[in-house]
């Protein structure tokens, strides 16, 4: 059966005893309707031939960024363009770091920096070397940016260690790649998402604010990209990478992100609301610095309501998307979110209690409790990026209901 029929996929080999696979890999691919490029790696060859890999794929393979007759017509950004998919199988500790830096010093690590297309990585290296922070940090970084992480596998490694490093195996990776390309619940759907915290200034260089990271709106727009959506973020102030595809908006204040999301929300399918918004602002904004006296030790500031933008979106009588909310709580976490979902007229509120460490604001891993009309699913503590992925396929089958 060629699940992957038409499909075009860049697979780039960098350097690994590991690289012996992907001429089965390649062949894998190719059976199941797959037109495959290979780009090679001057490490990558000492491994397995071009010809091998040639043989596979019934293509020429590229391996040279500087290569005249290839470069007449700008290859490499032409491979960028070509993919569906660009996979790199073996993905080293060197060609992660690489990626990760945005180096762009061979043909592989050019391609990557050259396509809008998605980047599938197959990491495969000794088990320590994996281990070692500046790795970690690397695949990191690379996820946060949309980057798709496929693997590694545990056992036993050619140097004789013992543990995580192993690329996967050829029908692994196949299977990621059949499980990538299937339908995707969101496809054709549009989706504006709200993040990060608002700052409300007091004077030119002080402001009100709340910790929150943006991390979990991020991991939202990923997993909604991901899943086949069009997706447009509008960020509060953070320090994150945009997610590849997504439209970025950045703003500061919570009346901006207010004008901002109702005007994409009027033209989205689905709305969510997830940034942490300033409930209130100052009255006034000192147009001088406010200089602390000696007169008296304490300062008031007279603060006034700001636009509730979930509510107003929610209330929309015209071009009205499907809204959810979220509710970061501290205590009667269930109360309160049922209660808001009533009030706010949202068609779903994903709640969390933002006092218990390790979860919500500033952390990696969040747990929310999913609550609408008539029903409610509990999505347990785990990586913001799965919970995402979570949220988002039950927007999908609530939105099919």
């Amino acid at each position: 059966m060629q699940t992957l029929s038409g499909k075009k996929i860049v697979l780039g080999l960098s350097g690994g005893i590991a690289a012996y696979k992907c001429a089965d890999l390649t062949r894998r691919l190719v059976e199941r309707g797959a037109e495959v490029h290979v780009i090679m790696t001057e490490a990558a060859k000492e491994f397995i031939t071009p010809l091998t890999m040639q043989a596979v794929s019934g293509r020429p393979v590229s391996d040279s960024l500087l290569d005249p007759a290839a470069e007449a017509s700008m290859g490499h950004i032409e491979l960028a363009k070509w993919a569906d998919l660009v996979l790199v199988a073996p993905a080293s500790a060197d060609m992660i770091a690489r990626t990760a830096a945005g180096m762009g010093n061979d043909l592989l690590s050019t391609c990557i920096l050259a396509t809008s297309s998605p980047v599938a990585l197959s990491p495969a290296m000794n088990q320590q070397m994996y281990a070692n922070i500046a790795t970690q940090e690397n695949l990191q970084t690379l996820e946060n940016r949309g980057f798709f992480i496929w693997g590694p596998a545990s056992g036993e490694q050619a140097c004789g260690d013992i543990g995580l490093g192993r690329m996967l195996e050829p029908i692994q990776i196949v299977e990621h790649c059949e499980h990538f390309f299937s339908h995707k619940p969101m496809q054709g759907k549009s989706v504006v998402i709200t993040a990060g915290p608002t700052r409300e200034a007091i004077d030119p260089v002080r402001y009100i604010s709340n910790h929150s990271s943006g991390k979990m709106g991020f991991s939202l727009a990923q997993a909604a990209i991901n899943l086949g959506a069009n997706v447009t973020l509008i960020s509060g102030p953070v320090s994150l990478p945009t997610p590849l595809g997504v439209t970025r908006i950045d703003v500061t204040s919570a009346e901006q992100m207010c004008e901002q999301a109702i005007h994409f929300a009027k033209k989205n399918d689905i709305f969510i609301g997830c940034a942490a918004v300033a409930d209130y602002r100052p009255t006034t904004i000192a147009q001088q610095k406010i200089k602390k006296t000696d007169k008296s030790n304490e300062m008031t500031i007279t603060m006034v309501k700001n636009p509730d933008i979930i509510a107003s979106i929610a209330s929309l009588k015209t071009s009205r998307p499907f809204t959810v909310g979220f509710a970061a709580e501290t205590q009667d976490v269930e109360r309160y979110a049922k209660a808001k979902l009533i009030k706010k007229n949202l068609d779903m509120i994903c709640a969390n209690d933002v006092s218990i460490q390790g979860q919500g604001f500033n952390s990696e891993d969040n747990a929310i409790n999913v609550y609408w009309k008539d029903g409610q699913q509990a999505l347990p503590l785990n990586s913001k990026r799965k919970v995402a992925e979570q949220i988002i396929t039950l927007i999908a089958t609530k939105l099919d209901d």
